[in-house]
């Protein structure tokens, strides 16, 4: 059976790139990362595609006039690869309602919360200064709205006591690596139908759900 030909977009360290390229190592999962773009030259995760023998592009932002420009380059690259499923992992630039329109069902994204809770940035801080007593992570399919989208895998963690925002962060990204390659094996199995508000699981109502004990 043909693996699932992915993309995955990168701004960073690509901690969640690792967690991908390290579940597409094993000969039975049922997706490859054929392509490895940055915006950004410096990215270190550039370097962890690079040790897989993953092929890698640059794409810079900066390099464009306006965000049409920059996102038509991206599709022409995505499409040049074949490839079939998009997995935004740090990518730290809004892409236009055009590319998500044209990758709809087709390009997922990791968030560290508990969608719809705390969309956006400084997700940690904000957990603690609402004082919830679980947070965690979302794999979700993109749409326009920031953050928003069907959500496939959910994550959460205890908040301890005396969490700050750097140790609430340590122990969500632990769980964010198990969550994005199950929700990459899930897609790729074809066990994953969207809904227009969610998904169905193997027929049953999602998202999948990974809880880590408190």
């Amino acid at each position: 059976m043909a693996r699932l030909r992915t993309g995955v977009l990168i701004s960073g360290r690509g901690s969640n790139l690792q967690a991908l390229i390290d579940a597409c190592a094993a000969r039975n999962f049922p997706a490859e990362i054929v392509l490895v773009i940055s915006n950004r030259a410096d990215a270190q995760g550039l370097e962890r595609a690079a040790r897989a023998r993953i092929p890698t592009r640059i794409i810079a932002h900066r390099d464009f006039a306006d965000r049409d420009a920059f996102d038509a380059a991206l599709d022409r690259a995505l499409r040049d690869a074949s490839v079939e499923l998009v997995c935004l992992a740090g990518f730290m630039r809004v892409l236009g309602a055009a590319f998500v329109a044209a990758w709809r069902d087709r390009m997922i994204n990791i968030h560290p919360s508990l969608l719809p809770e705390f969309p956006g940035l400084d997700t940690h801080a904000r957990a603690l200064a609402a004082g919830v007593k679980r947070h965690g992570c979302t794999v979700h399919f993109v749409r326009h709205e920031v953050d928003s989208g069907p959500i496939v895998v959910q994550a959460s963690v205890p908040v301890l006591p005396g969490d700050d925002a750097a140790t609430l962060a340590a122990r969500v990204l632990a769980v964010e690596h198990k969550c994005y390659p199950l929700a990459l094996r899930l897609i790729a199995e074809g066990r994953v139908r969207v809904l227009s508000d969610g998904v169905e699981i193997d027929g049953q109502p999602g998202p999948a759900r990974l809880d880590a004990a408190a």
